[in-house]
């Protein structure tokens, strides 16, 4: 994966944040490099390349919890056309595009072991180790996702262990996109592909990518990224375009030190053409009642850090970061009468510096890291409609949302022959203000919470690691959510913790991991039924236990270049709370599977995959009888096969073609939207798709 990136913001820095961002810049006093135990050899402190932090965490097989890597080659060898696409088919996460935009670039519906998925609020996303969310405090819920599959390098998903160094919205594990990296050789490199998907139902639409990099002989590497899309989906009406460029840089100041950043912008509109009731559905599951319906947005950011590995036994670290987003949505209410307009503006600016200090102690060696980021929101929401008919425009409802956050944290990854040992704590302070421009009311919230954990890790031999952990986690109250904060009804962090107990093997051609835990979730913020306007207290309560598992076998011999995979989870998500106290969560399906295989000799490839899932609910109340609108009724299991080819041209290096039909059996199934625009939305058919791949 490539290094980790650091920002340097535009507004002025707090002189809090700027003295510790400048004191561990600063921060080269070394301590003597001290022998390594003996037995199992210990990495050097690197953080180049690891989003997690010291080099002890590089490998994935060391790492004291649930976690997973998926590299672009096994990307590309999906063929899958979005992230949503890829995710599916990791232990333990599920795609549930349960909202207006399902289908659609937009935005990214991500759950994780039975927490929420719509708009992915209950993980920290990241790109490039960054957060993703245009608010990461106030406003987690990734309605407006900006990134896109053909920039991705790799996607490291840690559903557990990993809750000390990244906040606040861990509870669902943290996933890091990883954007492609600078080369490290010199000379010019790069690749363009053209992607054509047809729909056996509605539209078509193209996707392109573009990469060019070189590393220069004075130090000096660049690299470009562009991947687009243009066309339409499976529903009528359904066009779509994305933009998203991105400027990496790194100077490599000496054989230890380098500075590197990254300049991006991303633009998306989409027509989203809502749920369906039962009866349009069973007329044409792929027809637009919302014709004028949309959701668009822009961001732009910039990244820069300074990254200096002083010795093998100190690492510092200071990244910051500024981005700009706004997005807006345009929704019709069910009368057709009247156009709901949402446009919403964010600036987010985080200054995170961290120093990892490696000292032998007796027959132990302890990596110690300290970090600290401090996280600055602002940002406006606004409300009004106009009138279909007359084309009148209503009152504009303004909130103000200001949001000051610090966290500190500190681990001690401890090397004692064959154990891997970390403890540590996340301590996160958060200050938060929304103001009601035409009242004149301010709603403010002020929180902290200490976050402790404990990761073991036993290396058996150097094919099995046996781990465990033990986290805490917690959800910041939201911007939305502080309308209701009162002294009687004073809103807390939501708060999780988290068991696991695992294992994974890696030798001779096979890997195999299984995963048991446990998660409690406690104080969740709800909304009162029926209250109008709406009103959150702290009053949800879930249990969430479950199975993981996951093999890959590559065969060699006469076999060579044959290889087969499947991934099996049980996730049991339940409700503790209230009437609904017993029942499964909302759009989580308790178990998910996928098997497959891929074969490549010489210049041909081929793969086939299935993936399948059991029934989901769409309420608390776990109905099953459906509601006439759609809205409301149990969501059916389904599963689906996925094939394609790739042919490498002779005689012409670094030209690929492939092809390939996603949902190969052409079946039919659908999810439910809960949003204002709710009912039945229809999943993509059968979809046919060519690509052509230059490499130079």
């Amino acid at each position: 994966m490539s290094s980790r990136t650091l920002r340097l913001p535009f507004p002025a820095l707090s002189r809090c944040a700027a003295a510790i961002s400048a004191a561990f810049a600063a921060f080269t006093v070394a301590v003597p490099a001290l022998a390594q135990e003996a037995g199992e050899p210990l990495e050097t402190v690197t953080v180049t390349g690891n989003w997690l932090g010291s080099g002890l965490q590089n490998s994935v097989k060391n790492f004291a919890g649930a976690r997973t890597v998926v590299q672009k080659e096994d990307i590309d060898a999906t063929g899958a056309a979005n992230i949503g696409d890829v995710l599916r088919r990791i232990p333990g996460v599920q795609s549930t595009d349960n909202s207006g935009t399902a289908g659609s670039a937009i935005s990214l519906n991500i759950g994780v072991r039975g927490l929420a998925g719509r708009y992915s609020p209950r993980s920290t996303i990241l790109l490039d180790g960054v957060p993703l969310a245009v608010a990461p405090y106030g406003q987690p819920q990734l309605s407006f996702a900006p990134v896109s599959l053909n920039n991705i390098e790799a996607i490291d998903v840690v559903r557990g262990g990993g809750a000390v160094r990244y906040g606040p919205q861990n509870v669902g594990g943290i996933i890091n996109f990883t954007t492609r990296s600078i080369p490290e050789a010199p000379g010019i490199a790069g690749d363009a592909s053209v992607r054509y998907n047809h729909f056996g139902e509605g539209g078509h639409s193209t996707q392109y990518s573009a990469f060019v990099g070189s590393q220069l002989d004075n130090g000096f590497g660049v690299a470009l990224l562009y991947s687009g899309i243009d066309g339409s989906g499976w529903r009528e009406g359904s066009d779509e375009k994305v933009n998203d460029f991105a400027v990496k840089f790194r100077y490599l100041l000496d054989a230890g030190a380098q500075i590197y950043g990254k300049l991006s912008y991303y633009d998306v509109k989409s027509m989203t053409p809502g749920g369906l009731t039962v009866a349009q559905y069973d007329a044409n599951p792929f027809q637009n009642t919302r014709p004028t319906d949309y959701w668009d947005g822009d961001r732009k950011g910039i990244d820069l850090g300074y990254l200096n590995t002083i010795s093998t036994t100190q690492e510092a670290e200071v990244k910051v970061y500024y981005n700009e987003s706004s997005r807006s949505s345009a929704l019709i209410n069910a009368g057709r009468t009247a156009m709901t307009y949402q446009p919403r503006n964010y600036q987010v600016l985080g200054v995170e510096p961290r120093y990892t200090q490696r000292v032998k102690w007796g027959a132990a060696t302890h990596d110690v890291t300290a970090g600290y980021r401090y996280l600055r929101e602002r940002g406006d929401d606004n409300n009004y409609t106009v009138t279909v008919a007359t084309g009148v425009q209503g009152a504009t409802a303004t909130f103000d949302n200001e949001t000051d956050a610090h966290a500190l944290y500190v681990d001690d990854r401890i090397a004692y022959g064959a154990w891997r040992i970390t403890p540590g704590v996340r301590f996160e302070k958060i200050d938060s203000l929304r103001t009601d421009r035409a009242g004149g009311r301010d709603f403010d919230t002020s929180n902290d919470k200490a976050l402790p954990s404990l990761n073991v890790a036993y290396l058996v031999d150097p094919a099995l690691t046996v781990f465990a952990n033990y986290g805490t986690s917690f959800g910041p109250v939201q911007n939305t959510q502080l309308n209701s904060q009162t002294a009687a009804n004073p809103l807390k962090p939501e708060l999780a913790k988290t068991v696991e107990l695992g294992a994974r093997w890696k030798a001779r051609g096979l890997a195999a991991e299984a995963t048991l835990y446990r998660l409690r979730f406690d104080n969740q913020i709800l909304q009162v039924p029926g209250s109008t306007p709406a009103t959150f207290r702290n009053i949800g309560a879930t249990r969430h236990e479950g199975i993981e598992t996951a093999v890959d076998y590559r065969f060699d011999g006469a076999l060579e270049g044959f290889n087969v995979y499947a991934n099996w989870n049980y996730t049991k998500a339940i409700q503790e709370s209230g009437n609904t106290a017993g029942l499964d969560v909302p759009f989580y399906a308790r178990r998910t599977g996928t098997v497959g295989a891929r074969y490549e000799t010489g210049a041909f490839s081929a793969g086939l995959s299935a993936t399948a899932q059991s029934r989901q609910f769409s309420d608390a109340e776990n109905t099953i009888a459906e509601t006439a609108n759609g809205g409301v009724g149990s969501i059916p299991g389904f599963g689906t096969v996925n094939g394609q080819v790739g042919w490498k041209l002779p005689g012409r290096p670094g030209v690929q073609l492939l092809a390939g039909v996603n949902n190969l059996a052409d079946k039919r199934y659908y999810t439910r939207n809960v949003d204002g625009n709710l009912g039945r939305m229809v999943a993509a058919p059968r979809t046919a798709w060519v690509q052509a791949r230059m490499t130079f």
